[in-house]
């Protein structure tokens, strides 16, 4: 032990006391760690403490950090480099994709990528058969400006002129010609209201320019890892 334990007066006394207070140190130490065997510690002493959580202000790691929790943060993670996910590996600051093993090739992988676009859309599809209307789902009367919606029809068996005839912010009404019924695969976008339109060209030397709401958006390549500009 660094120094020989002395009990005070009244006896041991094994309470815990709040830290937090003393001098600050910021110079990056190592956490202490014993020498001293259990056998050996003095029975007149009390257990010592050891954390298996602990709070601090400022944590610096010069190599990396190694676990098989999760890391959870209520603030911003800020990288200087890279950060690479585990879904195939990809660094999250080129394109958006995922790599997984090969549902149905044995020793084969499959790698798809996210598509991309100058505006926030949403979209559902499915397959309208014996009906002239198609149900838009209820939340997208808050979620989407239905003034946006488009329809993609793919008609099924043989050619119905199917045509959109009109468009509200409940459904999409659909007619065919001779009111012959209809069976056709259906694809439908709307851009986002809850927010701002996106702005998909600026001039500027870094998304911190965009001269929207960057508050809005998680940017990859600026968000998710901040770094100096080349």
């Amino acid at each position: 032990m660094p120094e020989e334990f002395a009990p005070t007066e009244s006896g041991k006394d094994c309470d815990k006391y709040p830290g937090g207070w003393g001098v600050a140190m910021n110079d990056y130490e190592y956490i202490w760690y014993s020498n001293t065997n259990q056998k050996k510690y003095p029975p007149e002493a009390c257990p010592p403490y050891y954390h298996t959580a602990a709070k601090i202000d400022l944590f610096k790691v010069n190599t990396q950090i190694n676990g098989a929790g999760s890391i959870v943060m209520n603030g911003s993670i800020i990288m200087n480099g890279n950060v690479v996910s585990n879904s195939g590996r990809h660094v999250l600051a080129a394109k958006k994709n995922f790599d997984i093993p090969h549902p149905t090739k044995e020793g084969w992988r499959l790698r798809h990528t996210c598509p991309e676009g100058p505006s926030n859309d949403v979209y559902f599809r499915g397959r309208v058969l014996n009906r002239t209307e198609i149900l838009l789902p209820v939340y997208w009367k808050k979620l989407v400006d239905w003034t946006t919606i488009t329809v993609n029809l793919t008609p099924v068996g043989a050619h119905q002129n199917v045509i959109v005839k009109r468009i509200d912010e409940d459904k999409v009404y659909l007619q065919a010609h001779g009111g012959m019924p209809i069976d056709c695969f259906y694809h439908i976008y709307g851009t986002r209201a809850d927010g701002e339109r996106l702005i998909p060209e600026y001039e500027g030397k870094s998304p911190a320019d965009y001269p929207g709401n960057n508050n809005e958006y998680s940017v990859s390549g600026y968000h998710y890892d901040i770094r100096e500009e080349n």
